[in-house]
């Protein structure tokens, strides 16, 4: 099992410091595999490096209660002046392996690599593809509890992918998986459930289909919203305004949950804003989660007048929209 526990981070660059993943809350169970779904920047290859235990959070915290992998197929960690034979032999020893699981290693990487003699020369020598391959067969040679897998299976041509692929789900069962992968295909094969990073935040799916379902629901809204011109406000708060217009639904069922929805993600940002007072974080922090919380509020006046808007429109009376500007009222109703 594997908890994540008010994770936050972000990176500090001349670009800025938004938060790429703010206040996640999550449990793997042991046994179940699962698949982070989201857009390009969503920060999924982030959160598996944090469980991974390859970066470290700005806040929060990773407990591992079993044996967690490194990234499958990551190349970093070889030595360039030393051949593949030896960088093998080294990871071994370094996981503790005794002489003859040691052998072993050695002789499942170099079949399952499929460099020949390149096995033996430097891997300075070796293309990304060669290097890929070695690192790949490394990273399955060890029983590990959880593997973690960041597109691994886009590595090499067709048949070492098919190759990959059935090594994957030989494991699954014996250990489970976490994995970002392109591939809905290898998603839907080898994960039961599904983790969908969106603004930051992270939503559990026992069922990864229905994960992928409401991710491609999302990016058409989106795709709509541009192919109809509207145009996107550049500051911040209509731009959260523009985000959440987005994703209002056309009907009324849709748009009772999507209120009900609102109202849930409000209780969960005077949460976090409970714990960050109670924990005394850093004022800037404290200011992020503040303004979290008013942006939850502003959403939800959103759908509830989109909502009234229906309803009215379905009694034949002209809908009246407000003015969002000026609404105010009680947002906790």
């Amino acid at each position: 099992m594997i908890e994540v526990k008010n994770l936050y981070k972000r990176y500090h660059n001349h670009h800025g410091s938004d938060w790429v993943l703010k206040n996640i809350n999550l449990t793997i169970p042991q046994g179940v595999s699962v698949g982070l779904i989201g857009s390009n920047g969503a920060g999924k290859s982030t959160l598996l490096r944090l469980i991974a235990g390859m970066d470290s959070p700005e806040r929060g915290e990773v407990i591992r209660h079993s044996r967690v992998s490194w990234p499958v197929g990551l190349a970093g960690g070889m030595q360039n002046n030393m051949t593949g034979r030896q960088n093998v032999k080294f990871v071994a020893r370094a996981q503790g392996c005794k002489p003859d699981e040691v052998k072993h290693v050695i002789a499942f990487v170099e079949e399952f690599a499929e460099i020949g003699d390149a096995f033996d020369e430097p891997v300075r020598t070796y293309s990304s593809g060669m290097r890929a391959r070695l690192s790949f067969g490394l990273s399955l040679s060890f029983d590990f509890d959880v593997y973690i897998s960041d597109e691994a299976t886009a590595v090499g041509d067709r048949a070492f992918k098919e190759k990959a692929k059935a090594l994957f789900e030989s494991k699954v069962g014996q250990a489970s998986i976490i994995m970002v992968s392109h591939s809905e295909g290898i998603l839907k094969d080898l994960c039961q459930a599904g983790v969908y990073l969106k603004e930051g935040e992270a939503f559990w799916y026992d069922d990864v289909k229905t994960a992928i379902s409401d991710y491609h629901k999302d990016s058409d809204a989106k795709k709509s919203t541009r192919q109809t011109g509207q145009s996107i406000p550049t500051n911040a708060a209509n731009k959260t305004a523009a985000v959440n217009a987005q994703h209002l639904p056309s009907d009324i069922p849709g748009a009772k949950k999507h209120l009900q929805q609102c109202r849930q993600k409000l209780q969960k940002a005077k949460a976090n804003l409970v714990t960050a007072k109670e924990q005394q974080f850093l004022p800037r922090l404290l200011h992020l989660i503040e303004k979290d919380v008013v942006l939850r509020q502003k959403e939800i006046i959103s759908a509830r007048e989109h909502l009234e808007a229906l309803e009215a429109a379905q009694q034949d009376e002209p809908p009246t929209i407000p003015n969002q500007q000026n609404s105010k009222g009680n947002t906790d109703v």
